[in-house]
C-alpha cells in the first residue's frame, strides 16, 4: 500500500563547513642506527662476567681435606662483670689495673653497694701533669667525678669492663676529691701517677 508522503527522506540542511586547521608534515626520521648499536653494545657487555683463575678448577688429582667442625662460639659471660667480695678486690685490681712500674702517688679500690656514693681525697698534688687510671666491674656504668678545689676534672660514667686513662693537668696545689657512685653493686678502682 502506497504511503502519503511524497519524499523518503527529509531534506538535510548542510552547514558550513568548519575551520580546520592545517595538517603538519615533519620530514621522515633518521634511522636510529648509531642509538641501536650502541644501546646493544651496552646490553652486550653488561652481561659480561669477569673471571680470573684462583686455581680451584684445575686439572689433576683432588685432595679431600678433612672437614672440620668449628669450634665453640664464646659469648660474653654475664656473671663476668658481678662484682667480686672484698677479700678479692686486690686480686681483681691487680689483674685489670696492672703495675705499670712507675710509682703511683694514690691508688684506691673497693666495694660500693646500690646507690652508695664513696668519696677519697688524694694527699695535696704539686703543679704538673697526672695520669688518672680508672676501672669498674658491676653489670651497669659506675659514675667518677674527680674534682679539684674548684673545678670539676673528670665526670665519667664509665661502662665497667673498659679501662680508662684521663690525663689531668694541675696549675696549681691542690688535693683532688674522688667521687664514686653506682646504681647496682660494683667494684671500683682508681690509681693515680705523674707522667
Amino acid at each position: 500500500m502506497p504511503s502519503g508522503r511524497k519524499a523518503s527522506a527529509p531534506p538535510t540542511v548542510r552547514a558550513a563547513p568548519a575551520h580546520i586547521p592545517p595538517v603538519r608534515t615533519f620530514p621522515a626520521a633518521r634511522k636510529p642506527g648509531p642509538a641501536v648499536v650502541i644501546a646493544a653494545l651496552a646490553l652486550l657487555l653488561g652481561g659480561c662476567e669477569y673471571t680470573y683463575d684462583d686455581g680451584r678448577n684445575q686439572p689433576g688429582p683432588v685432595e679431600a681435606e678433612a672437614t672440620r667442625v668449628p669450634g665453640p662460639v664464646f659469648t660474653r659471660d654475664p656473671l663476668q662483670n658481678d662484682p667480686v667480695s672484698e677479700a678479692d678486690v686486690a686480686a681483681w685490681v691487680a689483674r685489670t689495673l696492672p703495675d705499670t712500674g712507675e710509682q703511683a702517688l694514690h691508688a684506691g679500690a673497693g666495694l660500693v653497694a646500690a646507690g652508695e656514693v664513696r668519696t677519697e681525697t688524694t694527699p695535696e698534688l704539686g703543679t704538673g701533669t697526672y695520669a688518672l687510671a680508672l676501672a669498674c666491674r658491676s653489670q651497669r656504668r659506675v659514675t667518677f667525678t674527680v674534682r679539684s678545689e674548684s673545678l670539676t676534672l673528670v665526670d665519667l660514667g664509665l661502662r665497667c669492663g673498659v679501662n680508662r686513662e684521663n690525663v689531668i693537668y694541675l696549675s696549681a696545689k691542690t688535693a683532688l676529691s674522688i667521687r664514686v657512685e653506682a646504681r647496682t653493686g660494683a667494684n671500683y678502682a682508681y690509681r693515680l701517677r705523674r707522667l
